[in-house]
């Protein structure tokens, strides 16, 4: 990947920049998870060292790209930002959580068969992607797709008893849970670059044993 200082412009579509740094060495991309949107990484932007940028993807469906439909499939969700990230100057490190973990891997992937590796790769909250689950989530109920959400403990109850605000972002969250529950990890060239991996010692959905099979 190139190095130097970022550039200046306007935001790119899907990317946003919540404390711009122009003269940042090294830009911190960060994808969210399951029914997330960009605003999830906005303290992290504001307390980053000053040669980093951290900035966050913004998947369509929510936030301020509420009314595009929101991806289907994998291939949807990150084929756009590892377009407008191949473009970018300066030194990428991609990190994400949850879905946003093999978001933000796949994201790796077609940028370094383009030539532009990422200088890292750090992921938390997400077994292997060979690994993944194909649960079926997204084919039930509100009633069901809400027990999980609050089996999963990522989201404030407060916000999942609000029935008004759960009707306009349940079928946004129900594509994400598609997007992760239909993943199929595809075998290709293996990522030459440093990747970290977060988990939890008490998370239920991720244990050591299927972080880093050998096939990745």
């Amino acid at each position: 990947m190139r190095g130097g200082s970022l550039a200046v412009g306007a935001p790119a579509p899907g990317l946003r920049r919540f404390s711009p740094r122009n003269h940042a060495q090294i830009r911190l991309v960060c994808f969210p998870h399951a029914g997330g949107s960009a605003g999830t990484y906005r303290t992290w932007a504001e307390q980053a060292p000053d040669d980093v940028e951290a900035c966050a993807v913004q998947y369509a469906g929510r936030g301020d790209r509420y009314h595009e439909e929101a991806a289907e499939n994998m291939g949807d969700l990150v084929g756009p930002i590892a377009t407008e990230l191949a473009a970018a100057p300066g030194t990428l490190v991609l990190f994400g959580h949850s879905m946003g973990a093999v978001a933000a891997y796949e994201t790796a992937r077609r940028l370094s068969v383009r030539g532009h590796h990422p200088a890292a790769l750090i992921v938390s909250g997400h077994p292997a992607p060979s690994l993944a689950r194909g649960d079926t989530v997204h084919q039930g109920t509100d009633a069901e797709l809400l027990a999980d959400l609050r089996r999963l403990g990522g989201t404030e109850r407060n916000l999942l008893d609000d029935d008004d605000l759960m009707e306009v972002l349940l079928p946004t969250i129900r594509r994400d849970c598609q997007v992760i529950e239909t993943y199929h990890w595809q075998p290709g060239a293996k990522l030459r670059i440093p990747i970290a991996v977060l988990y939890g010692n008490e998370d239920e959905e991720v244990w050591v044993t299927r972080l880093t099979p050998g096939t990745q």
